[in-house]
């Protein structure tokens, strides 16, 4: 492997991959409602789902209603502050210091929810002051003891860096790309260091018991499409295949875009408060390039019974045995 990349002009050296070593991360949390949502830490951007749940949190979400405009705005709101925060804090906290603590908080939420206008778009999400203190493949999969693995496989872009190692089948992944030239950047690209990376295989529980195993795979798609599947279970009820087929955004940048099937009236009310619609349609709104791919298996912890979801968009199946 490091030979190939070599002969390519790359970095990549065997003393490189001899020092590597995976580690075993303590996920962050926060409460929802009730539910104990968990995700990746950083470098990951779990960080962005918690955020953007703490904020929604403090609005009468179900008061809203599944597909209103209003519903749509505050999800969209909190979600852009979350990655408003994220390209400026995002990083390895093996390198440098990842504020998490506070950026978790219930107390930095409520400062960042002051900032959503109910009747207006944020021209431009603005990133916190925190004082320090589509190759993508999921896999949900939980026994009859509750147990439950929730995973994420992916090497970025369209086969990754599109080198595979002569002889072995391995595609080289270009996770690299995210990272930050800026040398005041936290996230500055540098060697044994970790860039901001998008994958965040997620879990939740209630009173300290399993209650889902749950991604949703595509990109900067995946801390938004943690928000709206938990939004859909938690404030409206819905079971784990309900909560995958409801319609979706995806905040890219300061566009929007929602999904052909939205109603028009609720995407024409969004355009009114300042947001920047775009509507997909087709075959792209599944995977990294779409709304994203999701797959969800919730347990009732009394009887222990597994109800599983799959995403429509995309390939995928739930499956029992």
């Amino acid at each position: 492997m490091a030979g190939f990349i070599q002969e390519q002009g790359g970095w990549l050296s065997e003393d490189d991959l001899a020092q590597h070593h995976s580690d075993w991360d303590e996920p962050i949390k926060t409460d929802y409602r009730g539910v104990t949502c968990w995700e990746c830490p950083p470098n990951g951007q779990g960080i962005i789902a918690l955020e953007a749940l703490n904020i929604t949190e403090g609005f009468d979400i179900a008061g809203m209603g599944p597909q209103s405009a209003d519903r749509y705005h505050h999800l969209i709101e909190a979600t852009r502050l979350g990655f408003a925060d994220a390209f400026e804090y995002l990083a390895d906290p093996r390198s440098v210091e990842v504020p998490t603590s506070i950026w978790a908080s219930k107390e930095y939420a409520d400062k960042r929810r002051e900032l959503i206008d109910p009747q207006r778009a944020m021209k431009t999400a603005p990133y916190g002051k925190m004082v320090p203190g589509s190759d993508t493949v999921y896999i949900s999969v939980i026994d009859g003891a509750g147990n439950a693995c929730s995973l994420i496989n992916s090497v970025f872009a369209n086969f990754g860096s599109g080198l595979v190692v002569p002889g072995t089948g391995i595609v080289m992944h270009n996770r690299a790309a995210l990272f930050q030239l800026d040398p005041e950047h936290p996230n500055v690209l540098a060697g044994r260091k970790r860039p901001f990376h998008t994958i965040i295989p997620a879990m939740a529980t209630r009173d300290g018991e399993l209650w889902l195993s749950y991604g949703v795979m595509g990109g900067f798609m995946q801390p938004q499409g943690h928000l709206q599947v938990i939004s859909n279970m938690v404030d409206f009820g819905m079971d784990s295949q309900t909560a995958l087929d409801a319609l979706r955004f995806q905040v890219a940048g300061d566009e929007l875009w929602l999904e052909g099937d939205v109603d028009n009236e609720v995407a024409a009310e969004l355009h009114r408060r300042g947001h920047r619609v775009n509507v997909m349609h087709g075959p792209q709104r599944g995977g990294a390039g779409g709304m994203g791919g999701g797959q969800i298996i919730s347990r009732d912890p009394d009887s222990g019974v597994l109800s599983g979801g799959s995403e429509p968009r995309k390939d995928g199946a739930a499956v029992g045995w």
